[in-house]
């Protein structure tokens, strides 16, 4: 990648961050790259361009804050995707992988090459009215009503063929990536990342349907606002897109592969997923998050507390920690 896009989140401090980017860049002798609306935070050696070159020249993005910042990255560049590595500065970050610590460590990864591409899909929004301010998302669209004025009715169709409708605070059109956040709030399944599917999960729901359709890939969701509606406010990602109308409506497709996200450890990702979810209710056992700790950390936390107990105790000799427990149903060692 010789050419390296920042995406910065809006107001946390990053200047750590970019500082090392710019360092490992200089070596490389890359170019490091923002948009003009983030000009004034980076310092000499960052080229500040308009928002169309920049789109039009990376070769990859370093996206810096949380999955939001992430998200927005990946919108830049869906009409021309390229990898995207995320830096962690927000808080649960399901799509960023790397900590700002292990940040040159990820850098030097990927300039060897040593990472893989996660395909991410994302849903293309269509209106019979005016442009929308985001006509794609990677994690949700959303309906629900402008300012309390009331609930939705929305009527649902998919393929051309009517399925029912839903009156409701919301009705959430979800793709697995944005299926742990407000679909997955609202009562909505988890997918899977390789199942390509999609759900719409009503939020509230007062009648009409009431539960999670869960759809494939290829299905075309048609979505008309019902003349007992409350005016409904459209997001795409959290983003104000359009307000709709009685009798207006919106369709959503599936676009896959419209993102590529930069995995360095396709395992530790996947493991540190699992213990967000258990943070966000999906509970684990404590042997399963047990399983979770890398073996490093783990052997020296068991060390520590052998040193304190042995300390507690008055022994001279701190007794030699013990080896975890084995998950349930794990192959024992015959030897």
């Amino acid at each position: 990648m010789s050419t390296l896009g920042l995406v910065l989140h809006p107001s946390r401090p990053v200047d750590d961050s970019i500082a090392t980017i710019l360092a490992c860049a200089h070596e490389r002798n890359e170019r490091v790259l923002v948009r003009r609306s983030d000009g004034r935070r980076v310092p000499a050696g960052v080229d500040v361009v308009p928002e169309a070159r920049f789109v039009e020249e990376v070769d990859g993005l370093i996206a810096l804050g949380g999955d939001g910042t992430m998200l927005g990255a990946m919108r830049l560049v869906i009409d021309r995707p390229v990898p995207v590595l995320g830096v962690n500065h927000g808080n649960l970050g399901f799509l960023t992988e790397v900590e700002p610590v292990r940040l040159p460590a990820a850098l030097a990864q990927l300039a060897d090459g040593d990472f893989t591409i996660e395909p991410h899909p994302a849903l293309r929004v269509d209106t019979d009215r005016a442009r929308l301010g985001a006509a794609s998302g990677f994690n949700d669209v959303v309906l629900g009503g402008a300012s309390r004025s009331g609930a939705v009715s929305l009527d649902l169709s998919v393929n051309g063929q009517q399925y029912g409708y839903y009156r409701a605070d919301a009705v959430v059109v979800s793709t697995p990536t944005g299926s742990t956040a407000y679909n997955y709030a609202a009562g909505g399944p988890v997918l899977s990342p390789s199942s390509g599917a999609q759900v719409i999960t009503p939020v509230a729901p007062m009648s009409g349907i009431s539960r999670p359709v869960v759809l494939g890939p290829a299905d075309r969701v048609h979505l008309a606002v019902a003349a007992d509606s409350a005016p409904v406010t459209v997001d795409v990602d959290g983003t104000p897109a359009i307000d709709l109308g009685h009798a207006d409506w919106l369709t959503t497709t599936m676009r896959p592969e419209a993102g590529q996200v930069v995995r360095l450890s396709e395992t530790t990702h996947a493991s540190r997923s699992r213990v967000k979810l258990s943070l966000l209710d999906l509970p684990l056992r404590p042997d399963q998050l047990l399983e979770l700790i890398p073996p490093d950390v783990r052997r020296h936390a068991q060390i520590t507390a052998a040193h304190l107990q042995a300390a507690a105790d008055g022994t001279a000799q701190p007794p030699s920690p013990t080896a975890p427990p084995e998950p349930p149903g794990a192959p024992r060692n015959p030897n």
